[in-house]
């Protein structure tokens, strides 16, 4: 293991040092490489999600993993222009356009507890009354879809042109086979919707909902894509240009309901282990805050027995072990 994370901060920090010529970009790029180097061996470990057919013919042995800072520098190790299926990334960014438009409001409709079962668990929902534990789990995001069809008539349309904005990347699209392939398997997600109905917590046809919460789980992204779209999160909820999509505390609490529960029912080794916000999704990315500082997306697609990428869960832990940064 590396562990020199003075000395990196030393490094990363002497760019801002009236007279030193270093580049934050050469900085973030050798520290990424690092990263790489050292969690190499379990890159291709896990295994692939085979209940979403589509997902279980990618590669395992794909990596990528992309920096961007707070000021627009970003860096790339491995596959980080690949796109690759966000999967649960896109709760994230859903949740973050209906917080901006209700406030505190949604989080009457959705809790912001951890779950100890899995992410699509009915226990919990049941005992909760229709009330999902936070909107990281499929149940919130459905909640989530839900909501922004209320608002918007386009849940998935709204979303893209978002993700589109942020990233400054026009051609992000919908892969149709990897929605066609969640849908048709999407009995789960039916039934925790149908549950919430029965609970008066869903407002739109439930078939509505699930086709466009399976639209925006297979919006296509890249590394790169995903930490640019990310970057308000690190921001206190300042957008690319300027404006503010979420007050600061909102953003706050986003990021702090991500650190407890946006690891599903391994938030808390993920936490132990990385110490930021992160959430992953079942495509094998992981998208991750270093509030003040950058957000980081990495992808590898072998995932472990919760549903979270082994090798991007190890480049985390490397990255947060290696520089020194935390929320803790």
């Amino acid at each position: 293991m590396l562990r020199i994370p003075l000395v990196l901060e030393l490094i990363v920090n002497a760019f801002a040092v009236p007279g030193l010529q270093i580049s934050s970009s050469v900085v973030y790029q050798d520290i990424l490489e690092k990263v790489h180097a050292e969690i190499a061996p379990v890159i291709g470990k896990g295994s692939l999600p085979g209940y979403i057919p589509a997902l279980a013919e990618v590669d395992p042995a794909s990596f990528g993993i992309a920096l961007v800072s707070v000021t627009g520098e970003v860096a790339g190790v491995g596959e980080w222009l690949r796109p690759f299926s966000v999967q649960s990334l896109s709760k994230v960014f859903a949740f973050s356009l209906v917080l901006a438009s209700d406030g505190a409001a949604i989080w009457h409709r959705v809790g912001h507890e951890p779950s100890v079962h899995r992410f699509d668990s009915v226990i919990d929902l049941e005992l909760d009354r229709g009330i999902p534990r936070n909107p990281l789990v499929n149940a919130g995001a459905l909640v989530t879809v839900d909501r922004l069809l209320s608002l918007t008539g386009d849940a998935q349309g709204e979303l893209l042109e978002f993700l589109r904005e942020e990233c400054g990347n026009p051609y992000l699209e919908v892969d149709e086979v990897v929605a066609k392939s969640e849908l048709d398997g999407a009995h789960r997600n039916a039934a925790l919707a149908h549950l919430m109905a029965e609970f008066g917590n869903l407002h739109n046809p439930v078939a509505e909902v699930l086709a466009h919460y399976s639209r925006q789980c297979a919006i296509a992204m890249s590394c790169r894509d995903v930490a640019l779209a990310a970057r308000f999160l690190a921001r206190r909820g300042v957008l690319a240009d300027g404006t503010r999509l979420l007050p600061a505390g909102d953003t706050k609490r986003l990021n702090a309901t991500m650190l407890v529960a946006g690891m599903y029912d391994r938030a808390g080794e993920v936490a132990y282990r990385v110490g930021l916000p992160a959430k992953s999704g079942v495509g094998g990315g992981i998208v991750a805050v270093v509030p003040n500082r950058c957000t980081l997306c990495v992808w590898s697609p072998g995932l472990d027995e919760h549903g979270n990428s082994v090798a991007g869960v190890a480049a985390l832990d490397a990255f947060t072990t290696l520089t020194g940064w935390s929320v803790f």
